[in-house]
């Protein structure tokens, strides 16, 4: 005997009752006992009601895992009652990770093949919904059969069940290509509707489909055109637009037809222009279909006019006034800055007052197109507006504003006087937010502006002399007075207002940066250095600088107590080399070969130090991953480094090293697929041979972001292996801004090189993960 049990709405009504979450769960507790006598006793003629209300509590948060079977029951049940619920269920119940799914598949194809559009709707509905790969596989010679059926009911569905089989299967595209040429001729919004959507997946997917479908491009900018001049249907127009929806998805197919095809590119350029400036823009479905069209002009190869055009578009929803648009617009135009860079100059004014808006997000992106658009012939107005930014822009984007300047600074400066001036009022502004590099290359522009070193040192001892806690700044203070401090007590200099200085007052300052609280470590070692080499630039007694440096022999940083140590053995012990060793640096030219090869060669010592010391981290990960058997002993450890002569001196006074130039090694292309391309460059620093830096780079052509990328990788045990953080975790669509990852590998032995990696990431919706080895490495990687 069945336990009688409430119904669907008098449980509806006594858990919307429920006072207390407790009250809640006592009546449904109470009702699922109800539920599962039922089942039990295998009551046919009410299992779709029981199931109803278990479904109600399973959208509440409930389990009802136990109603599985029991929507398998009413699917294959005759009548249409139990149908709705079962499918219903198992929409709601099933999915691809439980094999249960997998038993409602002849249910569903004998639904398919009945003939009664209700069962059908409902059958091709749950597959679209939980159907699985192999599902897909089974079931699509039935779905290609309705695709072509009189009833548009069915036909609607059964193209929106063939866009999640194409999804799930890319390789079942051929069977679809056909019945979709004849279903653009169709009249039915969501059947024309969803067969553009189809056959973007389908020309995303494969390449032959790509090519069958553009000689489809003149109907579909017929299609297109008749929407714009003639309008669809009242019924689905919005806001005075009409049809947007389809407008758009037309737009998206032609993007994806007229990549990379000159035939088809001119085929709808002038629909596309007439859409462009047909489309009203008072409401947000207009900009809407704007939107798509400037992405599309974008992408195919069209006309110079008509880029021109898209940009101007882009410019006017820079004024709208919601902040939506205007980011789109932003980002749209930072896309185009590349290739249309005279173009999106016109609208640099409203950019740059993008740059006010209070939205973060918003400042981003007009910070990084403001960047984009400095030039050598703009460059003084653009950094003035980007340096008045910095003054009153959030401490997150700081970091960004200031390093963007100091390229631009770097790369467009029209004097070197300008470029000092610049770099200082960063310094002044930000400074503890600049790039590590800043203090080196202004501390290099310096050296190498010799008519200028006067006016240098007077401009960065009055802003030392106003603020010591701008660390960068603080830093090239005083590195520019230990080498120039004559020049500062001189008093000769016409570019800057007179300035006395003593040599009392110079040496106080440097003390204070010595005993100030928010100095760095690497602050006071400048300072100290400053002191000592103002001991041969000043013409007074140097007992003070000696009492300073000999307090710091006891120092308890090591590194500031020996730098200590060794001026006062120069002191004591070689007074008559200190004049000579303390000398003026030598002028470097900026970016010469000697300098670049130094720093190549410093970098690849500190990374084989950074090798050795991070071994068992490194050797945990290859122990996790355990994708290469070790081929070898345990690993043995990387070569000392041998201090080369008079590395002491060289070390004290920061001088660079020669080494030889780097061969150059051929690239590697160790991955393709969808799109997503996986490239390998490889660097042997010349001062460690054994050392092999390899950089992955990550480029997606495909028109869906790369999310969740992860690159890991492993080598024999004889090599030791270290991974840097990558640049990111998304690589772009249409040939974005690629992700990088730097491997650092050394190879001691000389070894043969074999790698292995394993890539994860999420595409087209789908989870993919791919495990490759990668055996022809070039011999110049480890010979």
């Amino acid at each position: 005997m069945v336990v009688p049990s409430l119904k669907l709405q008098d449980l509806i009504e006594e858990i919307r009752g429920a006072k207390t979450q407790a009250q809640e769960r006592e009546v449904i507790q109470k009702e699922c006992a109800h539920i599962r006598a039922s089942f039990r006793d295998g009551d046919p003629l009410h299992r779709h009601r029981q199931l109803a209300k278990l479904l109600y509590v399973h959208m509440l948060g409930y389990p009802a895992h136990f109603g599985q079977m029991e929507c398998l029951k009413l699917i294959a049940s005759p009548r249409f009652t139990d149908k709705r619920v079962g499918y219903l269920g198992a929409m709601l119940l099933l999915d691809e990770r439980q094999d249960a799914h997998l038993l409602i598949t002849n249910s569903i194809k004998n639904d398919l093949s009945q003939g009664i559009q209700a069962v059908q709707g409902l059958a091709l509905c749950t597959l679209s919904t939980v159907g699985s790969a192999e599902m897909c596989r089974d079931l699509a010679t039935e779905v290609e059969k309705l695709l072509l059926q009189p009833s548009s009911y069915v036909r609607k569905k059964a193209v929106l069940t063939a866009v999640h089989m194409i999804r799930k299967v890319p390789e079942l595209s051929n069977i679809f290509l056909p019945p979709c040429s004849q279903l653009l001729h169709e009249c039915h919004h969501g059947i024309l509707l969803g067969t553009i959507t189809l056959i973007m997946e389908l020309c995303e997917r494969n390449p032959a489909a790509l090519k069958h479908f553009r000689k489809v491009v003149p109907q579909l900018v017929q299609i297109l055109r008749t929407l714009v001049t003639t309008g669809y249907s009242v019924e689905h127009s919005v806001s005075g637009v009409s049809d947007p929806f389809l407008q758009v998805q037309i737009l998206r197919l032609l993007r994806i037809l007229g990549q990379n095809h000159e035939e088809s590119s001119e085929t709808m350029n002038d629909l596309l222009a007439q859409v462009a400036t047909n489309t009203d823009t008072s409401r947000n479905a207009g900009n809407a279909v704007l939107f798509e069209t400037v992405l599309t002009i974008m992408d195919i190869r069209a006309a110079a006019g008509l880029r021109v055009l898209a940009v101007n578009i882009l410019g006017r929803f820079l004024l709208n006034n919601d902040r939506n648009i205007r980011y789109v617009a932003l980002t749209s135009l930072l896309r185009m800055v590349q290739s249309d860079h005279s173009a999106v100059q016109r609208h640099r004014p409203t950019v740059v007052e993008c740059l006010r808006e209070p939205d973060a997000s918003l400042s981003r992106r007009a910070l990084e197109l403001s960047l984009a658009l400095v030039n050598s012939s703009n460059v003084r107005a653009m950094t003035q507006e980007l340096q008045s930014f910095l003054e009153s822009c959030p401490p997150d984007l700081r970091a960004d504003c200031a390093s963007g300047i100091l390229l631009a600074a770097e790369r467009f400066a029209p004097t070197k006087r300008w470029h000092i001036d610049t770099i200082l009022r960063v310094l002044t502004t930000a400074g503890t937010h600049v790039r590590d590099d800043a203090v080196a290359n202004l501390t290099q522009l310096i050296g190498g502006a010799q008519e200028l070193h006067a006016y240098s040192v007077r401009r960065l001892y009055s802003a030392l002399a106003d603020d010591i806690s701008q660390q960068p700044l603080v830093q090239v203070a005083a590195w520019c007075i230990g080498e120039y401090g004559d020049l500062l007590l001189e008093g000769a200099c016409e570019e800057t207002e007179p300035l006395q200085v003593e040599e009392e007052k110079v040496l106080a300052l440097l003390e204070k940066v010595l005993q100030s609280h928010m100095s760095l470590p690497a602050t006071r070692g400048y300072a100290l250095t400053a002191l000592m080499k103002l001991s041969t630039r000043l013409r007074g007694d140097n007992n003070r600088i000696r009492q300073v440096v000999s307090i710091y022999g006891s120092c308890l940083d090591v590194e500031l107590q020996q730098r200590a140590v060794e001026y006062n053995m120069l002191f004591w012990k070689y007074d008559h080399m200190r004049a000579a060793i303390l000398e003026k640096m030598p002028l470097v030219e900026r970016g010469g070969t000697q300098d670049e090869e130094a720093k190549e060669s410093k970098e690849a010592q500190l990374s084989e130090a950074a090798l050795v010391a991070t071994e068992p981290q490194a050797s945990k990960l290859l122990d996790l991953l355990d994708l290469l058997d070790g081929t070898s002993g345990a690993a043995q450890p990387p070569p000392a480094l041998e201090p080369s002569p008079g590395g002491t001196l060289v070390h004290l006074l920061d001088l660079p090293c020669v080494s030889p130039a780097p061969a150059s090694i051929p690239n590697l292309r160790v991955f393709e697929r969808e799109g997503l391309q996986l490239n390998l460059s490889f660097v042997r620093p010349p001062g460690t041979p054994a050392l092999l830096l390899i950089t992955v780079t990550a480029i997606n052509t495909s028109g869906a972001d790369v999310t969740h990328f992860v690159c890991q990788a492993a080598v024999p045990k004889s090599f030791q292996l270290q991974l840097q953080a990558p640049s990111g975790d998304t690589v772009p669509a249409q040939g974005g801004l690629p992700m990088t990852q730097l491997l650092r590998i050394l190879n001691p032995n000389k070894a043969p090189l074999r790698l292995k990696l394993r890539l994860t990431y999420n595409h087209f919706g789908q989870s993919v993960q791919e495990i490759f080895e990668v055996n022809n490495l070039p011999v110049e990687t480890w010979q």
